[in-house]
């Protein structure tokens, strides 16, 4: 059966294919989008019947790549695709923060919107075609939804903007941005740049609108031809209009004024509105306030907002009474913990993140087995974000997709001033603990990083700050808001975090949630965020001007070799034997990695010695023999006629008996056993045989008046022990 085609021509001249009525038909909504050899199938489902006592949103998204779709086997045991990856799960943040806020506030019925690559392009990366996948599969069901919407990747190349690049294109790109937009607003931005002007992304923002307003018009023209435009009806809200009206009278005034008072501790602020609701309570009968409190939390949170926002619009300060620029109070501090090979304290007003750098090598590396991307990373960041960091009793689970999220843009901002493997040969891993949170609590990773990198001694380019800015709008009056809190962030209409150098932005990422965001207040914001980073780049200076002029004591030292292809294999030895030995006896940590028609030897250690070690028995190993040259051999076997001794790792020659001494030597185990260590000379090689002939007494003074004797032939009746060079 042949589902309903849409197809439409981006700028450039390449498709976009929307089918839907084909799969997956008992979803209250499904579709593929293609463009190239990538598809992705999305499907969405919602109930018909809400929760009681629900008044939130209660969206599921949820990104997969099948290893089918590019012809591949899932690692691990069972041979199958197991729990999300962090970069799917990156994803599914991608494509909830483009639809959520597209959803009617009154609508709380639960929705799964379930997007799966099912064919991978190895040249078109499938995560700026998700949202528009799932976006399309809302467009052809009757699920209510203030759509469409969809996303795009905008890059800077070669100094050009480029829509959707190729995976090897984006190798290139110095600004990466996925877009999320409808037709008349841009709703999400995250990406990393290479310290680029406000002015360029600006005009990358507009760039992508522009693209994704020709995917929202064609998902208008496929929301027609399935004859999708009427939503079904709801109704999940139970409202008395009566209460609202005496709560907002009752109330309004008070919220306004309180927050007017500018109370910096978020727990005392907290407190004072909660007396406030609890007065209003007590002119109510228990029968009453019992019987209605769900909607009172939910009048009087409406009523609290709009009081903080009008508050905040009319008088120009901000609830902890700052100016609408202002930063909070920040201090820092570096070298806190000793055993850490970097480690500082970041505290902006109630947000502090404890982060540490550890430095370890190749072997620390992460390892990406994904179906579309595979490889090895070099530069982790960890965020954790504990119940304790806001006071509250959460029980400890495993990581949550805000803590990946949070943590990957904090990366994306400081890998852009690391230093090269040539400079840094280390593996970089950054944890971030939350220890206190009011908001912007992923900026404080990135400056906390910043100084944990420094302290660490590794040579990044610059310092790297960030911060996040809010804002409020109503009635054409707007605000935004340097470095805002918790609450300016829930009650708020944008957060949008911004990091970068001196130079430059280094990461970014916006949530919008209010229609009509002017590129105007867009310009504000990102000079607004340029003097608050400006401000905080400062204090972290102040802390600690440049990166230490060296590691720390206990960080491991890294020694690079390169060594002939050929000889790999005699360093790691039979079953790995050579190279164990050498790590246990010089207690270095020993990898190699094979470069073209080389190898590259890294070594590993806290000890200084044991790397010379190391580095002497390498050098020893792919050591070519030369006639002339002298050695420090180690007998192996004893014969009636010499010793062989081996004077490289591998390497054995002949001690012959009349080159041990200028002395008549009767029996060789007189002079030598097996285990001596001797100086010996390198005296020939036989062309034929490749054999090697050693002498010990030429490193002896020659006795006056020696007379040389002949030396005796091996004895014809004996058979002798073949030893191989």
């Amino acid at each position: 059966m042949l589902g309903i085609k849409k197809v439409f021509q981006l700028d450039d001249g390449r498709q976009i294919e929307i089918e839907t009525g084909k799969l997956a038909k008992q979803a209250d909504g499904s579709a593929v989008v293609r463009m190239g050899n990538t598809m992705i199938l999305a499907t969405v489902c919602a109930k018909k019947e809400v929760g009681e006592n629900v008044d939130f949103m209660p969206l599921t998204v949820d990104y997969q790549e099948k290893y089918y779709a590019t012809g591949k086997f899932p690692g691990g045991f069972f041979k199958r695709e197991a729990r999300p990856s962090e970069y799917e799960i990156l994803i599914s943040r991608l494509i909830d923060r483009a639809l959520r806020p597209l959803f009617p506030d009154d609508f709380h019925a639960e929705v799964q919107v379930q997007v799966t690559l099912v064919s991978g392009d190895s040249t078109i990366p499938p995560d700026a075609l998700a949202a528009l996948a799932a976006s399309s599969a809302l467009a052809v069901s009757d699920i209510p939804f203030n759509g469409p919407v969809s996303e795009c990747r905008v890059a800077y190349i070669d100094n050009q903007f480029v829509i959707n690049p190729t995976f090897e294109q984006m190798e290139r790109a110095d600004l990466d941005l996925i877009v999320a937009a409808t037709e008349d607003n841009i709703m999400m931005v995250e990406g990393e740049m290479k310290e680029v002007s406000e002015d360029l992304m600006l005009e990358a923002l507009k760039q992508a609108h522009a693209s994704i307003k020709l995917h929202c018009k064609a998902l208008n023209e496929l929301t027609q031809m399935v004859g999708k435009t009427q939503k079904r009806e709801y109704c999940h809200e139970e409202n008395d209009l009566d209460l609202k009206a005496q709560l907002h009278e009752a109330v309004y005034r008070k919220c306004y004024d309180f927050a007017h008072k500018g109370i910096k501790n978020k727990a005392e602020r907290a407190e004072g509105f909660e007396n406030i609701k609890q007065e209003f309570i007590s002119t109510l009968t228990p029968e009453e306030a019992e019987e209605k409190a769900f909607m009172i939390d939910r009048y009087f949170h409406d009523t609290e907002k709009e009081a903080m926002r009008d508050m905040v619009l009319n008088e120009r300060v901000r609830l902890d009474g700052r100016k609408l620029d202002e930063i909070r109070p920040i201090w820092a501090e570096v070298d806190c913990l000793p055993t850490p090979h970097g480690s500082a304290i970041f505290t902006r007003g109630e947000t502090q993140s404890l982060s540490t750098c550890t430095l370890g090598t190749k072997l620390d590396e992460q390892v990406i087995d994904g179906a579309m991307i595979e490889g090895k990373n070099n530069f982790i960041l960890h965020y954790n974000f504990p119940g304790f960091a806001t006071g509250e009793v959460k029980r400890a689970g495993s990581t949550s997709r805000r803590e990946i999220g949070h943590g990957n843009l904090a990366m994306r901002a400081l890998k852009q001033v690391l230093p090269s493997q040539e400079e840094c040969p280390y593996t970089i891993r950054l944890v971030s603990d939350i220890l206190e949170s009011n908001g912007s609590s992923s900026m404080a990773t990135v400056c906390a990083g910043t100084l944990a990198l420094m302290d660490a001694g590794v040579k990044i380019s610059k310092p790297v700050s960030g911060i996040a800015m809010g804002l409020i709008a109503k009635d054409g009056k707007w605000a935004v808001l340097s470095d805002i809190l918790g609450d300016e962030d829930h009650l708020g209409d944008m957060d949008f975090k911004v990091t970068g150098t001196r130079d430059g932005i280094t990461a970014c990422q916006m949530d919008i949630k209010c229609d009509g965001l002017s590129y105007e207040i867009l310009s504000q914001a990102l000079a607004q965020a340029k003097q608050g980073r400006m401000h905080i780049l400062n204090i972290i200076e102040q802390t600690i001007p440049e990166p230490r002029a060296d590691y720390k004591p206990h960080v491991p030292r890294i020694t690079k070799m390169m060594v002939p292809k050929e000889f790999i294999g005699a360093i790691i030895g039979p079953q790995g034997k050579v190279i164990q030995e050498m790590q246990k006896d010089t207690n270095c940590i020993i990898t190699i990695e094979e470069v073209g028609d080389n190898g590259i030897v890294e070594i590993s250690s806290v000890d200084k010695a044991g790397v010379e070690a190391a580095v002497a028995r390498i050098k020893a190993i792919i050591a070519v023999p030369e006639i002339g040259e002298e050695y420090e051999g180690t007998v192996k076997n004893l014969q009636a006629f010499g010793a062989f001794v081996e004077f490289l790792p591998g390497k054995d020659g002949l001690l012959h008996i009349s080159e041990i001494s200028w002395k008549r030597v009767e029996k060789v185990e007189d002079v030598l056993k097996v285990g001596d260590k001797i100086r010996v000379k390198l005296i020939d090689i036989d062309k034929k045989t490749g054999k090697f002939k050693l002498s010990h007494r030429v490193l002896l003074p020659k006795p006056e008046g020696h007379a040389e004797r002949p030396a005796r032939p091996a004895p014809a009746n004996r058979p002798v022990k073949k030893t191989e060079n």
